[in-house]
């Protein structure tokens, strides 16, 4: 950053020269100066000495024309010369005392400056770069011009440089029409403060993402002997296994070694060679480098003792000292045997799989990745346990997991959900249509009243799921969420009994939230009767809200809540808790802590669908013994001053009875097109039935049929509700229309917002409901 920061203040001063138009034009003329002088002079000689006047005139003012114009240059060529002398200057406030090498030079390669630290490296008796640098770059006139070129043309190159010893950053910017600044950066020095690679006994060298070798040490060099550019001059198995063991190109034949890899920035990896036969070289190091090294490393026997663990594996891990145990007592979640996978690795046919296990320690959870290499000392065989931590990984793909499970099931409660309302919608509308023939006094009316009762409350189930499927209509509105909750509370005291004691605690600067009232009650209503079922003894329910503001996201529980202001609702009870097992699956549809016969399973699945197709979050807390705490966070809206809007909003809205007329009714579910179509054709209308989009597109290619209503489903086998009504408008376009489905309104919204004079019925409906919607559309 501070290399950087220096570049980009030496450019921005100079620019105002390098804006001068006769800056390297100057320089030239000036040095032509004398000439000019010299020949006005003889201009000015000759024109007294021509015998003829008016050659001698001309000649005079082409002297004087000649003298005036040498006079100008010289003072532009000293004037540019000054400027020269400021800006270099300039240029060595900055530099001067920067402990990267840097030179200024002019389009030849020329140096014009140099500050402290090039003339220390290089001296100061070279006059031109590539002097300077001939001893350290392979090719110094290829690179230099090649950097040259390109800051020439964009104004700034950089490329790294290997050396012998190292690499080095080259970096060079353009100053003025001929000026070039340069810089030299050692970035092995300068990236890995307090480290030397040329003191790591081990093979290592430093590669960048497109296979170059940065950097190799002195023993990896004896090994090939000497520098490679090429990661493929290198390794003659690509690509990289890194924990694998690869053939190195050494300088005496083929090498097997194997491969340890660490990230570095910008794509960069420092490879680690180490002995894949475990015999200790001058060239190779020893297993006593294990502490050395950046990558979590062991040694195991084929029963899984651990006969050697580098520092790295032991903080892995979490284990003190060298650990005189077993490999399988420290992980687990393998799914077999731990020292059955190590012992079958080590056989000299076995397979070394790289697995994913889960560490066995108390603190924190932490996934490994474990690879496994098979190393002969003698007449033993031994394994190499490479170690990466892999708990980002195993968390994300958890994640992922989890999220296709959620949208499976809910897809499923979904389905399964639309088909119930169909279900639903036929037996409680031929319920209705028993009804109309039975009055209180019938025998029958009692048992047809139970049916439509035990319809509701199975529509109201069905509802849940769409809620969990977040498939369901809502109707958000703003709600100010302490006068919601003082309106629930009696509801709720009467809910929670004579031994639960219900509190309400409230922050005074609460804000507005957007949600469906109804459905925003359902949830705390779910909330507290789950208190209450696990305080059989009594205890109390806490709901506290409170403002509060997210300066950062915040990540939990598989899920991001965006910063940002909050309305969080706490419901805490004194139960007897969740133990840790099953707090992940609380959510889940039909799952439940309760006895068989006393929950559904499905009333904390509703509360998550609703929250979470209101835009909020809700994550548990619990402790066994102490009790369960449910957060919820909606985000807050800004308060809106309502107008008043009088009286005339309190007069109801009068009902229209309608007689006649032609309604066209679209429905594939047999059961519910017969309903529908008694009920319509009982208030007076002439009911046109077709079971699918297309019958329903050939009856209307009759011109002369009049229909002044569509009632459709929306998904249908074929054709949808709005795709075929819209192109029956194209022909028809004063027709109203009614949608009807079991799957919420926002699931086809987009597509019904295209649809003029359309409405929307959700299933199950009753008899009254379908005849007012259809009698509202003629009005």
């Amino acid at each position: 950053m501070h290399s950087e920061r220096i570049e980009r203040e030496i450019a921005v001063s100079y620019l105002a020269l390098s804006r001068h138009p006769m800056t390297d034009h100057a320089v030239r003329l000036a040095t032509k100066v004398g000439y000019l002088l010299a020949l006005s002079v003889m201009t000015l000689a000759a024109a007294l000495y021509v015998p003829n006047a008016l050659a001698g005139l001309v000649l005079l003012g082409a002297g004087c024309t000649l003298l005036f114009l040498t006079i100008a240059i010289k003072r532009i060529a000293v004037r540019h010369s000054r400027e020269m002398i400021v800006f270099q200057k300039t240029v060595a406030g900055f530099v001067e005392w920067d402990t990267s090498p840097s030179f200024t030079t002019n389009a030849d390669g020329l140096v014009v400056y140099r500050n402290r630290a090039a003339t220390d490296r290089f001296g100061a008796s070279q006059e031109t770069l590539l002097a300077s640098f001939g001893d350290i770059l392979a090719s110094p006139s290829a690179t230099l011009r090649r950097l040259q070129g390109h800051a020439a043309t964009s104004g700034f190159a950089r490329e790294d440089v290997v050396l012998r010893r190292g690499h080095l950053r080259l970096s060079v910017h353009k100053l003025a029409d001929s000026g070039f600044l340069w810089r030299l950066e050692d970035i092995i020095e300068r990236s890995n403060p307090g480290r030397s690679a040329e003191g790591i006994s081990l093979p290592m060298m430093t590669i960048s993402k497109a296979g170059t070798v940065l950097f190799m040490n002195d023993v990896m060099r004896r090994i090939l002997g000497g520098r490679e550019a090429r990661l493929d001059r290198i390794i003659n198995d690509l690509p990289l296994r890194p924990g694998g063991v690869h053939e190195v190109a050494g300088v005496d034949g083929p090498l097997k070694a194997l491969l340890c890899a660490v990230d570095g920035t910008g794509g960069r990896k420092e490879i680690f060679l180490m002995p894949a036969d475990g015999v200790a070289s001058d060239t190779a190091g020893n297993w006593d480098l294990f502490d050395e090294l950046p990558v979590p490393l062991m040694k195991v026997s084929p029963d899984g003792k651990i006969l050697l663990c580098n520092r790295l594996a032991r903080d892995l891990l979490a284990v003190d000292g060298q650990p005189a145990q077993y490999f399988g007592d420290l992980v687990e979640g393998l799914g077999r045997s731990v020292a059955d996978w190590l012992s079958e690795a080590a056989e000299p046919r076995g397979v070394c799989r790289t697995e994913f296990v889960r560490a066995s320690r108390p603190d924190r959870d932490v996934f490994l990745q474990v690879s496994l290499t098979r190393v002969s000392e003698g007449n033993d065989t031994n394994l190499v346990v490479v170690l990466n931590d892999a708990t980002k990984l195993k968390t994300l793909e958890a994640q992922f997991v989890q999220s296709q499970k959620m949208q499976a099931i809910g897809q499923l409660a979904g389905g399964v959900a639309h088909d119930f309302n169909n279900l639903l919608t036929a037996i409680s509308g031929h319920c209705d249509l028993l009804l109309l023939r039975h009055d209180e006094g019938d025998p029958d009316f009692g048992d047809l009243d139970q049916i439509s009762q035990n319809a509701n409350r199975a529509a109201s189930l069905v509802g849940q799921l769409l809620a969990f499927s977040r498939k369901q209509t809502l109707k958000p509105e703003l709600l100010e969420i302490q006068d919601t909750l003082d309106d629930l509370a009696h509801l709720l005291n009467r809910l929670v009994g004579e031994r639960v004691v219900l509190s309400l605690r409230h922050d005074p600067d609460l804000l507005p939230i957007r949600a469906d009232k109804r459905q925003l009650e359902q949830v705390i209503m779910n909330l507290v009767v789950n208190a209450r079922d696990a305080m059989p003894d009594g205890g109390e329910v806490s709901i506290q809200t409170r403002l509060e503001h997210l300066g950062e996201a915040i990540e939990r529980d598989r899920a991001v809540v965006p910063a940002g202001d909050y309305i969080v609702i706490s419901v805490t009870d004194q139960g007897c808790g969740i133990t840790k097992d099953r707090l992940p699956k609380i959510f889940e549809p039909f799952f439940t802590t309760k006895r068989t016969g006393e929950g559904t399973g499905l009333g904390l699945s509703m509360a998550y669908g609703i929250v979470k197709q209101t835009g909020g979050y809700i994550f548990a807390d619990s402790v066994v013994g102490s009790g369960t705490n449910f957060t919820l966070y909606f985000p807050a809206t800004a308060r809106v001053n309502k107008v008043s809007s009088g009286v005339a909003a309190d007069i109801p809205k009068p009902t229209h009875s309608h007689t006649g007329g032609v309604v066209l009714l679209v429905e594939d579910e047999a059961p519910v097109r017969a309903f529908a179509s008694r009920a319509l054709k009982m208030r007076g209308y002439t009911v046109l039935e077709a079971e699918n989009a297309e019958d329903a597109l050939k009856t209307l290619e009759d011109r002369s049929l009049e229909v002044d209503v569509f009632v459709t489903d929306v998904i249908m086998p074929g054709m949808d509700g709005p795709s075929w009504v819209a192109k029956a408008l194209q022909e028809r376009p004063g027709v109203k229309v009614v949608f009807v489905s079991g799957y919420a309104e926002e699931s086809f919204s987009q597509q019904q917002a295209r649809i003029p004079n359309s409405v929307f019925l959700p299933k199950p409906f009753s008899l009254n409901e379908l005849t007012a919607t259809v009698n509202d559309q003629f009005h």
